[in-house]
């Protein structure tokens, strides 16, 4: 994949542009059924964002990407990671089996949706968000899920 969440099927992105603009099509190419890769790196390069997985190797147990059918076969060193970015502070999960991943590395507390933990990890003070499923399989509309993400929007953008 050339960027993070460019499934049709994810709201990511409709979260944010409806955060970012009030409009859920902001990084739509309108006319099409995709997102736009450009207006998206430029967002995120202007509030700091980067994006990856808290895993490496995954092995779906099913054929979908469903929690409860994907086995982490190699999680993603994330102090390695934050030694890249000595200015990040905050990170931010999405969905279950990235909490637990997260959580059984960094050794923060049990993470709830919409809230945020503070733990001590890699030579820092972290704060750990637990976002819904930007998943369509999460059926919750994208202004539910917003109002969630508006949590960090408020209080990091």
């Amino acid at each position: 994949m050339e960027f993070f969440y460019p499934n049709w099927n994810n709201d990511m992105w409709r979260i944010w542009g409806y955060l970012a603009t009030g409009n859920k099509d902001h990084f739509v190419i309108a006319g099409e059924k995709r997102f736009d890769k450009e207006k998206i790196e430029n967002f995120c390069r202007r509030y700091g964002i980067a994006l990856y997985d808290t895993a490496q190797e995954v092995v779906r147990l099913k054929e979908n990407a469903s929690d409860q059918f994907l086995q982490i076969i190699n999680p993603t060193n994330i102090a390695d990671l934050l030694q890249r970015m000595p200015l990040c502070n905050t990170i931010v999960v999405t969905g279950q089996k990235a909490a637990e991943t997260l959580q059984a590395a960094t050794g923060c507390s049990p993470l709830t949706v919409g809230e945020c933990v503070t733990v001590g990890y890699a030579d820092r003070t972290l704060a750990v968000w637990r976002m819904p499923s930007s998943s369509r399989a999460y059926p919750r509309s994208i202004e539910w899920k917003a109002a969630y993400y508006k949590k960090i929007w408020e209080i990091l953008l």
